[in-house]
């Protein structure tokens, strides 16, 4: 399949150029909480473990299976809702991933023991995958050019945002109204944000439909053979194995208390909010040179991490969330606008790698004994990834 060329518009921006564009506030606003929504599923089982263990009579370790059959489903959800996508049409797509994801959801709240649980978490985690692909190509697609940096940053944000939301407010609710009923109510938040997007989403542009479903399919070899998109998925997946590990060093090496590391992760919010409101100025650097920059400032700032300890580890925090915030829309968009026409495709296997990255964090984290020498190493992996966005940069088109 031959690969857009960057510098020239595909079939669907030059469409969306000549159609209304979607309008920004209310649109941005909905998308954003239902990013929270949606990739806090895979977090916010964490504080509910012990609960949910007292309910079965079962180990909370045991359950941890909880968040990785989750994970199975989501990550392979996206491989196969990205190319749907393409064919079919964004808000359509939209408009039968979340009522089932309310379905799946309340489903979990209602099963009768871990087993059930396991299996109905997997299948949560498929319907649940439809938003992030879909919902980052209408981004791409839809909005205005010179909002469009600031959108997908804060899209992308709401995913890193939700690793400190949903956990927080599953820890501060579960006594009132137990594991089951927060189930419950992201189920109905599913539901509204379907009403939400009903409301907000422009009509589908027209797309081609020749040839049979598994057509759609046809896309995935030319994306993983285009040595640009494969250097920029190897950085994707590392940008997120930095993000979860250092998080999860924290939390299994003791460095701080339960209280002080859940001060720790909030420490990030303001960088998760603020950083899109910059995207703006930032957007006329090219998005390869700006995510190759964010990955280099993420590595100093984990390096600065294990030279001083503890002593200043908030905000050194603050500013790695912040070089993570601004990487992750610049990796995005660099790989959006590779692809062209196959973006949606594309934006699948690029949150396919964020979740592969995810997966892998925790037993990196675990892998180097030691909260300093994680970061170092970390950092390393950081600056290695920078290196290898500049040499996709470099690659023949």
């Amino acid at each position: 399949m031959a690969i857009t060329s960057p510098c020239k518009p595909s079939a669907p921006d030059q469409a969306a150029g000549e159609s209304v564009h979607a309008p920004f506030g209310r649109t941005l606003a909905i998308f954003t909480l239902t990013g929270v929504l949606v990739s806090g599923q895979l977090y916010v089982v964490i504080p509910l473990l012990h609960d949910m263990a007292t309910g079965w009579g079962s180990s909370a370790g045991g359950l941890t299976w909880l968040v990785t059959a989750f994970g199975i489903g989501y990550g392979v959800g996206f491989l196969v809702f990205g190319p749907l996508s393409d064919r079919y049409g964004r808000r359509r797509l939209l408009m039968i991933g979340l009522p089932l994801a309310a379905i799946t959801t309340a489903l979990v709240a209602l099963s009768p023991s871990p087993e059930v649980a396991f299996g109905l978490r997997a299948v949560q985690g498929v319907a649940v995958a439809m938003f992030p692909p879909a919902g980052l190509a209408y981004v791409a697609e839809r909005f205005e050019p010179r909002r469009r940096v600031a959108a997908i940053a804060a899209v992308t944000g709401s995913f890193l945002a939700s690793a400190v939301l949903l956990q927080v407010i599953a820890q501060v609710t579960v006594d009132a109204i137990g594991w089951r009923g927060m189930f419950l109510g992201s189920a109905a938040g599913f539901a509204l944000a379907a009403l939400g997007l009903r409301a907000v989403m422009l009509p589908d542009l027209p797309r081609e439909r020749t040839g049979s479903l598994l057509s759609v399919y046809r896309a995935v070899p030319g994306l993983l053979f285009d040595r640009v998109l494969v250097l920029r998925y190897v950085a994707t997946i590392m940008l997120m194995v930095g993000f979860v590990a250092v998080y999860t060093g924290l939390q299994i090496y003791g460095v701080t208390s339960p209280t002080e590391l859940l001060a720790l992760r909030a420490a990030g919010l303001p960088s998760i909010v603020l950083v899109p409101l910059g995207m703006p100025w930032l957007a006329r650097i090219s998005p390869t040179i700006r995510s190759a920059a964010f990955l280099a400032g993420g590595a100093l700032a984990l390096a600065a991490v294990g030279l001083t300890g503890a002593a200043v580890l908030v905000l050194l925090l603050a500013v790695y969330v912040a070089a993570i915030t601004g990487g992750l829309p610049s990796m995005n968009e660099s790989i959006s606008t590779r692809a062209g026409q196959a973006r949606g495709t594309a934006l699948a296997l690029f949150s396919f790698a964020l979740a592969v990255g995810g997966s892998v964090g925790p037993q990196v984290a675990a892998a180097f004994g030691g909260f300093t020498p994680l970061m170092y190493g970390l950092a390393i992996g950081m600056g290695v990834a920078a290196l290898v966005v500049l040499a996709s940069a470099r690659s023949p088109r």
